[in-house]
Formats: C-alpha cells, sequence, structure tokens
C-alpha cells in the first residue's frame, strides 16, 4: 500500500495505526509470518510520513 500522491497524511497515519494493531495481535497469536507483513509495511508508512522507522528485531527487521 503507499500513499504516493494517492492518500492524505491523516489517511497514511491512519492505515498505520491500524498495521500496528495488526502487527499486535499477529504477535499475541505467535503468526511470524503476518508479523512480517506488518512490520515491513509499518516501515513503509513510517518512511512515507517522514518518522523514524520501527525495528523489529525479533524479524531482523
Amino acid at each position: 500500500m503507499s500513499s504516493r500522491g494517492n492518500f492524505t497524511k491523516g489517511q497514511t497515519w491512519g492505515a498505520l495505526k491500524k498495521a500496528w494493531k495488526g502487527y499486535r495481535i499477529a504477535k499475541v497469536q505467535n503468526d511470524r509470518t503476518k508479523m512480517e507483513e506488518y512490520a515491513k509495511k509499518i516501515r513503509t508508512l513510517q518512511g512515507e510520513l517522514g518518522v523514524k522507522q520501527a525495528n523489529f528485531p525479533e524479524l531482523g527487521l
């Protein structure tokens, strides 16, 4: 998912918030595949927003 011109900054922040929620749920369920998917999405959205990207050492990211 990319916000390059398609989404407002507010929508991108909303997507980031949802991605974090999904990541936390996947972590509780111990679903590494979904955790990696959400972690990559989180880092992409953070990059688009120009904020510091989160580290996910348990995933090697």
